[in-house]
């Protein structure tokens, strides 16, 4: 697949040839569902938390005779039937990852990059220029039509255009080994360098 190069200027830098293996694929919707819930699950905090019958507290004297009283036979307040009572059987911190094999993400990766491919979203970027300004860099992307892109850089992502790119919150950039299968599908837009699609070939290949 051969794909146009351009600068953040919007100018052309000539062309290159991308890998069909990671980008001409036929998405396939199924592992893409269970890559992102993979990743959404293992980053569920899981701090859910209620006070069971032994840790509320009230005192533990019975609350009526056994006998006589007409009622039932209760013999704490901390009974889950009682308001302010225990809960029975809720939820508690746990973590609510599970285990997902590393050819299933590894393919997942690759079909989101396919589907941004098939869909004409992926653009291809010489490289990230150092602006250092963030007013320059919005009029940057808002010439190129981007209204909610991901970039993707080599190995590290200038430190200077990261900072210009810190503010604006319709723009994301990652070093390619954060590359993941969530950030490309949430952005409209998937913009990769041409750093980015050596380092995402080296590392799929």
């Amino acid at each position: 697949m051969k794909l146009d190069v351009i600068k953040l200027d919007g100018s052309s830098a000539g062309s290159v040839e991308l890998n069909d293996d990671l980008f001409g694929l036929e998405p396939r919707r199924d592992i893409l569902f269970r890559v992102v819930r993979w990743q959404r699950n293992k980053a569920q905090q899981g701090t859910h938390k209620v006070k069971t019958r032994s840790e509320v507290s009230y005192s533990t004297k019975k609350i009526v005779r056994q006998k006589g009283s007409g009622g039932a036979r209760h013999g704490s307040r901390k009974a889950p039937i009682f308001r302010k009572g225990g809960v029975y059987k809720g939820p508690t911190p746990r973590s609510h990852a599970h285990e997902l094999t590393k050819k299933v993400r590894k393919l997942g990766l690759m079909h989101a990059l396919s589907s941004k491919a098939q869909a004409g979203k992926l653009v291809v970027l010489d490289d990230l220029a150092a602006t250092g300004k963030t007013g320059v860099l919005a009029k940057q992307i808002k010439d190129l039509g981007w209204k909610r892109a991901l970039i993707i850089d080599g190995s590290s992502v200038n430190e200077e255009f990261a900072q210009a790119a810190r503010n604006l919150e319709n723009l994301d950039v990652l070093p390619s080994m954060g590359a993941n299968v969530y950030d490309i599908l949430k952005r409209d837009t998937l913009v990769i360098t041409k750093a980015g699609v050596e380092a995402l070939e080296a590392r799929l290949a």
